[in-house]
């Protein structure tokens, strides 16, 4: 009896194309969150899409191409935001200023007290609308610690939002 081997999925510039345009809004979203500016989170995804292209090669195939562009673009919004000072205001993606009531503004300052790892997690989640894997996939950590990660966001951001509320 032959087994029969799937044929590895490749980055194809077709493939990362094709994933860009159906993801293009949440990356945006995503990586404005992470820079802080929509300026900088379009750069991110500009430079993300680059990296990829040229570096397709490099694709194991070990996960999905979403999942790597994925990770490819967080780590140039990271790399964007760790040289540029942080914004005082976040944007939307349509790029009109957050409003800036008490609560939006205690939920951006909770947002910078939890971890790196916490507010990507969050990010991925509600903004990239991911599933538990495709975020594992996209750090490059196991899917239990994706749901151990986001509890502790959780928990971590009822706990600051409470504080706030108190005061």
């Amino acid at each position: 009896m032959a087994v029969l081997r799937r044929k590895p999925v490749e980055a194809t510039p077709n493939a990362l194309e094709s994933v860009y345009r159906r993801r293009h809004r949440e990356f945006l979203r995503v990586a404005t969150a992470i820079t802080g500016s929509a300026e900088l989170g379009e750069d991110a995804v500009q430079e993300g899409l680059a990296r990829a292209l040229s570096r397709r090669s490099s694709f194991r195939g070990s996960g999905t191409v979403e999942a790597w562009l994925w990770k490819v673009i967080v780590n140039a919004a990271r790399s964007l935001a760790s040289r540029a000072p942080r914004s005082e205001s976040l944007e939307n993606e349509e790029g009109a200023s957050v409003a800036d009531d008490d609560y939006a503004s205690a939920v951006r300052d909770s947002l910078g007290l939890l971890s790196e790892r916490q507010r990507l997690v969050l990010f991925l989640r509600y903004y990239a609308d991911l599933d538990y894997t495709s975020i594992a996939q996209t750090l490059g950590v196991r899917r239990g610690t994706v749901s151990a990660t986001l509890n502790q966001a959780h928990a971590s951001l009822r706990r600051l939002l409470s504080e706030e509320v108190r005061r």
